[in-house]
């Protein structure tokens, strides 16, 4: 045993527990741990430039890699309340991270000390724990069993709050006999898994919904398995998107009435039992639940309980962890197939993948100004399939959603359920930081860019190399877009003529020259054969200066992306109608 004070005890903690990146900002009341990770070492750090934007960075590394827990570091008051934010982003996609927050004197908590604030309390909807240490001897022991909530059940955000003569106490602790607690998950039965099986054996017309679960579970390969021992189709939900390749034969669109295919809700309607693993039928991806489930039987997978009949009921449900479901489901049907009880799929495979290769939308437009469907396009061609996209919501989000293509498992980051704007930029940074060789492409509109701007500098002071595109309608577009059911165009429009309208258009804000000013690269594109060439050199810059490369694309002002308020009605404004024998040559030329 040895004294130390609390503070290096944590950071300690932090390396046995096998979690050192940090972003975060240093004040009073969390200098002492700051300390501490100075004199001890081996901690990483990233200054970021406001805290909110910290834990965005925490939340893009922690999706990155099967595994990572982001940390978060903040000071007392403001810092806590700032990071709010992204703790709901990361507990509403089901991330772990771990936010630190300093605190005034445990004598001043209820004396209205300068920024003391009960972040505990306004923190705890958002979080698995969000605990005050009173007592610097129960650090080691909350620090333990944070990291076992953020990995047991379903994965989720811990915010632990230090008084600062906590932090300073001293303690009694021995690393070499800390070891971090059991982790828990629940995991299917052999006869659960039977029946599940038994029920899809029955369908003429199965589907999977792969969900984000199988990727917290790092279970994608067993889905991919699963689906090619029966030969049953996959629709990827968005947080799930890349389990299986776009170009894989079983991948059959993803579904819903906005980031979803053509194809994709056409093969859904068409089928007649979906097995849900690790999804929680977001209502996005399901639209109105009587068209969703009408005809169909439904088996939902899930490791939180009261998933199961959350959204609606399910025929036959499973608590368990995806991958261990997974295990039992895969045995099941190679059992099944080996006694030659798998029906012949085959046909129904053929459809999905007829309706994949004639129900495209359209891409391939040449209009100045650039018609956003054409950015994706040539985003394709050039960026490749290791490609990590990052992005969070928007008209941006959703056509990227409906036009990219993705082919690894978390290599579509994106702010599902929270999507919150602002969030691209700097959880773009935190996945480059995780994933340092790797190619990242962010994807924001102007708005989401907007917010957190500053973090370019973050960036270009700590050299994390990615490339950000940004589309610049000049417009809030989604809202824009929904407006129009009320008949108005109000308070959306961000255009504004100033000094600088000669280089953005009148477009108002020169992104160029903002993002150069920060200490980064930029590019603007105003004609779309210039796209390629913009992307090629913007990841050749990347790569050379070791700084965020930003290339603003110039579009229309006003491009309606294909959504609607069902998913047998989705109102498609840019059709591609092509017969069967064109497929091939336009799907080589979307893809």
């Amino acid at each position: 045993m040895a004294r130390m004070r609390a503070v290096d005890a944590i950071v300690q903690i932090f390396e046995k527990e096998g979690h050192t990146q940090t972003f975060g900002l240093p004040g009073a009341a969390i200098n002492p741990l700051y300390s501490a990770m100075k004199d001890h070492g081996g901690i990483k750090h990233v200054l970021a430039r406001h805290v909110e934007a910290a834990s965005h960075m925490a939340d893009g590394y922690s999706r990155t890699e099967h595994g990572n827990i982001g940390i978060c570091l903040g000071t007392s008051g403001p810092a806590g309340t700032d990071m709010i934010t992204g703790l709901y982003a990361s507990w509403a996609d089901s991330v772990p991270i771990l936010c630190i927050t300093g605190q005034a004197p445990v004598a001043k908590l209820d004396k209205e000390d300068f920024q003391a604030v009960d972040i505990a309390s306004i923190a705890a909807p958002v979080t698995k724990m969000a605990k005050t240490v009173l007592e610097a001897s129960q650090v080691p022991g909350t620090f333990a069993k944070a990291f076992q909530l953020m990995r047991s059940g379903r994965p989720g955000p811990v915010l632990i709050d230090l008084p600062i003569d906590v932090q300073l106490a001293e303690i009694e602790f021995d690393i070499d006999t800390y070891e971090p607690l059991p982790v828990t998950r629940p995991a299917a039965t052999r006869a659960q898994a039977e029946k599940a099986i038994d029920m899809l054996l029955a369908s003429e017309k199965p589907i999977i919904i792969a969900g984000g679960g199988i990727l917290n579970a790092g279970a994608e390969e067993k889905l991919v398995e699963l689906a090619e021992t029966l030969g049953v189709p996959v629709v990827p939900t968005l947080m799930g998107w890349g389990i299986i390749p776009d170009d894989h034969e079983l991948m059959i669109g993803m579904v819903g009435y906005q980031t979803s295919h053509r194809y994709g809700n056409a093969s859904f309607l068409a089928s007649d039992f979906v097995i849900g693993i690790g999804n929680r039928w977001a209502n996005r991806h399901t639209g109105s639940l009587d068209i969703y489930t009408e005809g169909r039987t439904f088996v939902h997978v899930d490791i939180e309980p009261t998933q199961l009949g959350r959204i609606f009921e399910p025929d036959f449900g499973i608590v368990s962890d995806a991958g261990a479901a997974l295990d039992q489901l895969i045995a099941v049907a190679q059992d099944r197939k080996a006694a030659d009880q798998v029906p012949d799929y085959s046909t129904w495979v053929a459809e999905c993948a007829e309706r994949r290769r004639t129900m495209l939308r359209k891409t391939h437009f040449t209009e100045v100004p650039i018609k956003p469907q054409r950015v994706y396009e040539e985003m394709n061609q050039v960026f490749d399939r290791n490609t990590r996209y990052v992005t969070t919501i928007g008209l941006s989000q959703i056509a990227g959603a409906q036009f990219l293509n993705v082919y690894a498992p978390r290599h579509w980051i994106n702010a599902g359920q929270a999507g919150p704007l602002g969030w691209t930029g700097p959880a773009a940074l935190g996945v480059a930081v995780a994933a340092p060789d790797e190619q990242v492409v962010a994807l924001s509109g102007d708005y989401d860019f907007q917010f957190h701007i500053e973090e370019l500098a973050v960036g270009a002071q700590h050299n994390i190399p990615y490339v950000h595109v940004l589309v610049n309608n000049a417009y809030l577009g989604l809202i824009r877009q929904s407006q129009r059911a009320f008949d108005m165009d109000y308070q959306v429009q961000l255009s504004f003529e100033n000094l600088n309208s000669p280089e953005t258009g009148g477009y108002g804000v020169d992104h160029v020259k903002v993002a150069e000013g920060l200490g980064c690269k930029a590019i603007r594109v105003t004609d779309p054969s210039d796209l390629a060439a913009a992307f090629g050199k913007a990841t050749a810059m990347a790569e050379e200066f070791r700084v965020p490369v930003v290339v603003e694309v110039i579009l229309e002002r006003v491009t309606n992306i294909s959504m609607g308020a069902e998913i047998s009605g989705v109102n498609e404004f840019e059709e591609l109608a092509i017969s069967a024998e064109d497929a091939p040559t336009a799907i080589a030329l979307l893809d």
